[in-house]
């Protein structure tokens, strides 16, 4: 699995363990991995998607693989599209190859109009992998809820820091979030080939709640008194700005993402609920999800905690 020691990575590594799954936990620097506490219940191994002969020499080491996660991106790290389109072709080339049978990617969503970079890198990231690999299972996802993962670190800065939140228009677009909790279950179901056949699947709790909502639940949850003012267009651009500078967040990570907010993020495909049964309980709604999120201490480790949406130890020290 790449991207083992990312935000949904070292989360999904715990999912899988627990599900039953043997695990092989990739980085490009193995002894970064020697910091989670479910280092001895993997197999580590080096891997850099971006160098075909790391590559091979992964898959070797590992012997048969049934199913490989593509989990890494490069978004803040400046080209970082051109960056990731490579090493989606290296990955799937290598993949191929080693006789893998799917490659299971997470993504973000497609809307039919134009992408922002940082959304049009994450369907070229899918398309290489489905044009050159084995088979693929390509799971979308617009936000992310979940303590650490830079979606809701992103909604919890602003909702903290800023007393008087400027909503301009293309902020009451609706958006179809899911929890982190949920993303797990989806990609842990995806590498049963049996229950998931391979294609590209959107995965969200059914709600439509506008970015401006998300805010709103947080702060209210928070017991955070705000002003909220409907401000007219703005450019993204500016608004990202401003952002990076209020939030802790990565500059270029904060813009990014900001960059994609006027892109329609409101899920119209709902297929995967009727081939994977739902979680126990059902899908986490939105400000069940916020909830969970802010109830994490950072203390813990990804193994020890029993809910995926608490901030851990080793997630980034933005999140803190």
């Amino acid at each position: 699995m790449t991207g083992s020691s990312g935000y949904i990575g070292s989360r999904l590594v715990v999912a899988l363990h627990r599900a039953g799954h043997q695990v092989v936990a990739t980085a490009r620097d193995v002894g970064k991995l020697g910091g989670f506490d479910w280092s001895d219940q993997v197999v580590e191994l080096p891997l850099d998607v971006a160098d075909a002969a790391s590559c091979a020499e992964a898959f070797a080491a590992a012997g048969e693989v049934d199913v490989a996660y593509f989990l890494v991106h490069s978004i803040g790290e400046g080209d970082f599209a051109a960056q990731d389109l490579d090493s989606a072709r290296t990955f799937a080339a290598a993949a191929r190859e080693a006789g893998v049978a799917r490659v299971v990617y997470l993504g973000g969503f497609v809307p039919d109009e134009h992408l922002s970079e940082h959304l049009e890198s994450r369907a070229d990231v899918g398309d290489a992998l489905d044009e050159a690999g084995p088979e693929l299972v390509w799971l979308r996802a617009a936000v992310v809820l979940g303590g650490g993962s830079t979606s809701y670190e992103l909604v919890r800065h602003i909702a903290e820091r800023v007393p008087v939140i400027p909503f301009p228009t293309w902020m009451r677009h609706p958006v179809s979030p899911i929890a982190v909790r949920d993303v797990l279950h989806y990609l842990v179901a995806a590498a049963d080939r049996d229950l998931l056949p391979a294609g590209a699947y959107e995965v969200s709790n059914g709600e439509s709640p506008t970015y401006a909502d998300l805010l709103r639940a947080y702060a209210d949850d928070a017991g955070l008194r705000r002003v909220w003012l409907p401000f007219p267009a703005v450019p993204p651009r500016l608004v990202a700005t401003v952002a990076s500078w209020l939030t802790p967040l990565p500059h270029e990570l904060t813009a990014d993402l900001v960059m994609s907010l006027p892109n329609s993020m409101q899920s119209r495909d709902d297929r995967i609920r009727a081939l994977v049964p739902d979680p126990d309980g059902g899908l986490l709604t939105s400000r069940e999800a916020l909830r969970r999120a802010r109830a994490g201490s950072g203390r813990a480790g990804v193994g020890s905690t029993d809910d995926p949406a608490h901030r851990v130890r080793t997630d980034p020290a933005w999140s803190a």
